[in-house]
């Protein structure tokens, strides 16, 4: 096959920090070529630097053998060059359809050509076998459906290179393999992947090759036919990759936090919840199971204190029901929170990593005078580095902006803060999501630390292993219902799978 994308030696330095250094890698026509690497390895940066965001310190990039000088990300279309971000850049309240012919410059005329435009995009649906709703709002759509949207954009410009960063990280099992029809479709036309993924298993099962970065740098190139699982995950982090397993508790103490018939609109099958009752235990880890979608996010809030029941109750550890339903009170109550979105409800993007380490103590003698007037900047400096280098948070800086982190940085940041003091009940919330094998561990790890050291965790996760490998005891949510309890140890998988599903 004719090589279609050769990066020549590219290097990328941000003062005298390299992101990118030296690295190789060539793409042929027809393949899905998987960029593999921890989180802050440069597998972004190298992206950016693809399509036109930064521009290379050094290296150089070709294009069906000729080189070519990607300036902005205005010429990576032109060139052929598509990404789809892990974070859509779509406009909530357009349709699927004025999201995909937003800012194309096809038609000389200034006025919209939608027939025609919508004609061209429906071809390709049916070339691809890419189903999307044209005329249905974004806000309204599945994330699998957003993705979709996203796809076709690059699609109806023109791509022969599609880049997708991180594309499974939000989506189901059954919408994965909708991705992946959906991606061998294209390979078959001659159109080629870059695929950047952490999970190994999907990795295995898509890719044609795979090249390994490692801080900045490319380590091994390597054919999917030729190597394993556990070879890739040695190769990403410099080291043999052992993973930990957990032993199980059987007999938890007395409960932390009870719910009872508890329901919030329960009227609506995906967004609500229906007569719950659960207790979540002292010294152990209460996984939820279930298909994203079903509820988990409204009892995600209401265990945050964002909403109030309409009907039910929910019981603390003083065995006295919640009167009060806010964040404040469920904070000043003992509440840690690795919330679903790091972005949106974890981190301050514009504030420093140390600001955002000390977001809960800003009014504390710890850190300020005067209850929260002035702060001691040399406290929170110091108190900063200390947890750098507890968490492994990799950074230049603990002054830098939270935004400038990796994903498994950011979920680090949010760890430290949240654990920093030794909360009664953890709440975790897709806690690994988009991370990678190292980060999973180290989390996984820290969770597990939090459940041994009495702290009552409630694990909220759409990865069913992440649910079997942590859970204590299981519990399944379906369209807002529980639909039954199970033994974290020895778990009764084909049982657990079929309440997934509603059976």
């Amino acid at each position: 096959m004719a090589e279609l994308l050769r990066m020549e030696n590219i290097s990328k330095r941000f003062g005298s920090f390299y992101a990118n250094k030296n690295i190789n890698l060539d793409v042929v026509e027809g393949e899905v070529h998987t960029l593999l690497g921890e989180n802050g390895a440069g597998k972004s940066t190298l992206m950016n630097v693809l399509i036109g965001l930064y521009q290379p310190t050094e290296g150089k990039i070709f294009l069906h053998g000729k080189e070519v000088n990607i300036s902005s990300p205005g010429v990576a279309v032109e060139q052929g060059i598509g990404m789809v971000h892990q974070h859509f850049m779509l406009i909530e309240d357009m349709t699927g359809l004025e999201n995909i012919i937003l800012g194309d410059k096809r038609h000389k005329s200034p006025l919209l050509q939608e027939a025609d435009d919508r004609k061209t995009i429906e071809e390709i649906m049916d070339r691809y076998g890419l189903e999307i709703d044209l005329d249905e709002k974004v806000a309204d759509m599945s994330i699998g459906m957003q993705q979709r949207v996203e796809i076709m954009k690059v699609l109806f410009r023109g791509a022969d290179l599609l880049v997708l960063d991180e594309p499974t990280a939000v989506l189901t099992d059954l919408e994965v393999q909708g991705l992946f029809d959906i991606m061998r479709s294209l390979t078959a036309e001659g159109k080629s992947i870059i695929f950047i993924s952490h999970k190994m298993r999907e990795v295995m099962q898509i890719s044609d090759r795979v090249t390994v970065l490692r801080r900045g740098e490319t380590v091994e190139n390597v054919r999917v036919a030729d190597t394993t699982e556990q070879e890739l995950a040695d190769l990403m982090i410099g080291q043999k990759f052992v993973e930990n397993t957990y032993e199980k508790v059987t007999n938890a103490s007395e409960p932390e936090l009870v719910l009872k018939d508890v329901s919030y609109h329960p009227e609506i099958k995906h967004g609500g919840l229906k007569d719950v009752s659960l207790e979540l235990h002292k010294g152990e880890v209460l996984g939820v199971a279930g298909i994203d979608g079903n509820g988990q996010s409204q009892l995600a809030e209401l265990v945050t204190g964002l909403i109030k029941p309409e009907s039910g109750t929910m019981v603390g550890p003083d065995g006295k029901d919640i009167a009060v339903y806010s964040p404040q009170s469920f904070i000043d109550a003992g509440l840690g929170n690795i919330p679903e979105d790091r972005n949106k409800m974890g981190l301050v993007g514009d504030m420093t990593i140390a600001e955002n380490l000390v977001l809960k103590q800003t009014e504390s003698d710890r850190f300020s005078l005067g209850h929260g007037k002035w702060l001691k900047m040399d406290a929170i400096d110091e108190f900063a580095n200390r947890m750098r280098e507890e968490n492994d948070i990799r950074c230049t800086s603990v002054n830098q902006t939270a935004r400038s982190l990796s994903g498994g940085n950011q979920q680090k940041v949010i760890l430290a803060r949240e654990l920093e003091g030794h909360p009664s009940v953890l709440l975790a919330v897709y806690p690994t999501r988009g991370l990678d094998i190292g980060a999973t561990e180290f989390i996984h790890n820290q969770i597990i630390a939090q459940r041994d050291a009495g702290c009552a965790v409630l694990l909220i996760s759409a990865d069913f292993d992440e649910v079997l490998k942590l859970s204590d005891r299981i519990v399944v949510l379906f369209e807002g219902q529980i639909m039954g309890t199970y033994p974290g140890a020895n778990p009764p998988i084909k049982e657990i799978s079929l309440a997934m599903a509603g059976k």
